[in-house]
């Protein structure tokens, strides 16, 4: 399989269950963390083949809350790949599984990094923006690198390098 025919984004659907509930009646931000991961992960490695491990996780949005019972979509795509890291924008949407309108609820970016059978990291498929919109999305990906590494130095100030 070549790298033009590897997926690029993934979604995911269910419904919102009681056992996700919180305590205050809707679906729990853990449980939404969680699903978020699992398409991320999805994404990451059907992108690359191999298995990948997710290294950050960052400004992860809850903009509104999600109703047990709601119809869940999970969409992961690639944002950006550098040498052995995927960077995948995730989003969530929910709605009344009665009607087709469906309103986000979450978004985030988690990088992950393809990782071989000793957890070394391993090469990664180049992926290329090809619209407008993934061009942006790319440059964002890029933005936000250099931005982290700026909270990096402020986190090593605090507690000292990793």
């Amino acid at each position: 399989m070549t790298s033009n025919e590897r997926p690029s984004q993934i979604s995911l659907r269910f419904l919102a269950e009681p056992t996700a509930v919180n305590f205050g009646g809707k679906v729990h931000g853990g449980t939404v963390m969680k699903w978020i991961d699992q398409a991320g992960y999805s994404c990451a490695t059907a992108w690359s083949g191999s298995y990948c491990v997710t290294v950050y996780v960052g400004g992860i949005r809850f903009l509104r809350p999600i109703p047990i019972g709601h119809l869940v979509e999970v969409n992961a795509k690639i944002i950006y790949t550098g040498k052995t890291s995927i960077h995948v924008m995730v989003d969530v949407y929910s709605g009344d599984p009665k009607n087709i309108e469906k309103e986000q609820t979450t978004n985030c970016i988690i990088i992950f990094v393809s990782v071989d059978e000793d957890g070394k990291s391993t090469p990664v498929h180049n992926w290329e923006a090809t619209t407008e919109e993934e061009k942006k999305l790319a440059d964002y990906a890029q933005v936000l690198m250099e931005l982290r590494k700026d909270i990096h130095k402020e986190h090593a100030k605090i507690f000292g390098e990793i």
